[in-house]
């Protein structure tokens, strides 16, 4: 019973102390407002930057999925480089180039892999039909018959290139699914030539559309047999080679293989590092997800700064108000309130004040994060762990830094307080 009693109390100390935390909020409505401008901003800026980034992260993640599933690409470079580093960018180019001769080989050597696929990206250009012609941007690429299987393409008209247009060195194409809208309107592309610097291909296939990355179309390009590409920019032309194992479980064992026998063919000794990159969607989803969460981190230390300055303020304002409302602490206690009311009032006043400005916070962040997000045309999201960690966060901001003022006020003598004018 007498814990019951105490609970009520409790409940009814602390629905007084909120209400006379609102009023003495709403008696000073400017000092309030520029008092929470500062826990606005520190939210806002994190709040903004996670639900931008939450925003285009599933959908880019989704996109950067450009190889077949159980597929490695091995290549020169890193596929995503970050810091300017020139020593490593010179390493880079100091290692060997990948040529037909070398995918042949690890065709022939690595038994375990289910497909090895070779492209080359050689030229970007114009390219042209009897109903239009394109912007001077189309990707020109050299393809093998089973770069469709490592490079996930799917044909939604037509077939894909075949040994025999790679062995005959063929002057045939297959488009994607955004050239071929272009440059056919209002026909079947299937049949028809396209030209590029010159040089007419007859379409064999069309692609299923694979949607854009970053705001550019994966469907604008050209792809042609390798050994025509090969025939024309010479044989020199670096490639990139993809290779696809059976199923997830031969996965990495196809890989420790590739990796041996590409090491034996480019001659690296023993001991030093490859002297190529092996790239997968998880490293390229793993390069991406480490990039946003350095910009979170960045965006969390200038928020924390921003708390921290605005709880120092929000102190400040608390000892102010301390002074102007002595007598009424005063009056308080002579009528029977304890220290603790005091310290609750006061504690209350401050976390009120937080919070109403990290909701407006949570709030403008959300809406400006999905802005963001509907201009590069990406479904929005609501990211409550992070509104909700916010919160918590503005809560812990008015308990630090509202403590003392709330602890001056509860230890002001009575006597002298109702004196005090």
């Amino acid at each position: 019973m007498r814990h019951e009693l105490g609970a009520v109390r409790f409940r009814a100390e602390l629905r007084e102390a909120f209400s006379m935390a609102l009023t003495a909020i709403g008696a000073h409505k400017l000092r309030s407002s520029l008092t929470l401008l500062g826990i606005l901003i520190g939210v806002f800026s994190i709040i903004v930057v996670a639900t931008a980034i939450r925003a285009l992260q599933g959908n880019i993640e989704r996109e950067m999925t450009q190889l077949g599933s159980h597929t490695f690409q091995v290549q020169r470079f890193p596929a995503i480089q970050v810091d300017d580093d020139l020593e490593s960018e010179e390493i880079y180019m100091r290692r060997k180039r990948f040529y037909l001769p070398t995918a042949q080989q690890l065709q022939e050597r690595a038994t375990l892999a289910k497909h090895v696929g070779v492209t080359s990206e050689v030229d970007m250009g114009e390219v042209s039909s009897l109903f239009a012609k394109t912007a001077p941007n189309v990707s020109f690429r050299g393809m093998s018959e089973a770069a469709f299987e490592t490079r996930n393409l799917v044909v939604a008209e037509g077939r894909a290139l075949t040994s025999a247009d790679v062995d005959g060195s063929r002057r045939v194409a297959v488009l994607g699914a955004d050239l071929a809208t272009k440059l056919f309107p209002f026909a079947s592309a299937l049949g028809n030539w396209v030209q590029f610097r010159g040089i007419k291909y007859t379409v064999v296939g069309v692609l299923e559309a694979k949607g854009s990355i970053f705001g550019q179309s994966q469907d604008s390009f050209l792809a042609v047999p390798i050994t025509t590409v090969l025939d024309q920019y010479g044989r020199q032309t670096s490639l990139q080679i993809q290779v696809q194992s059976p199923d997830q479980a031969s996965y990495e064992d196809v890989m420790e293989q590739a990796r041996g026998v590409l090491r034996t063919i480019r001659k690296t000794p023993p001991g030093e590092p490859d002297d190529f990159e092996i790239v997968s969607n998880d490293s390229l989803i793993s390069q991406f997800r480490s990039i946003t969460g350095a910009v979170r981190a960045g965006a969390a230390i200038i928020s924390s700064i921003a708390l921290v300055a605005a709880g120092i303020g929000i102190m400040n304002i608390m000892l102010v108000s301390v002074t102007e409302r002595t007598r009424e602490i005063g009056i308080r206690r002579a009528v029977g309130a304890k220290k603790r009311n005091i310290m609750t009032q006061f504690i209350l006043e401050a976390i009120v004040l937080c919070e109403i400005g990290g909701v407006l916070g949570v709030i403008l962040g959300i809406g400006l994060g999905n802005v963001v997000a509907a201009m590069l045309k990406t479904p929005p999201v609501l990211p409550w762990d992070w509104a909700v960690t916010g919160l918590v966060v503005c809560s812990l901001v008015g308990i630090i830094f509202g403590t003392y003022p709330a602890w001056k006020a509860a230890n002001l003598d009575p006597i002298e307080s109702l004196r005090y004018e």
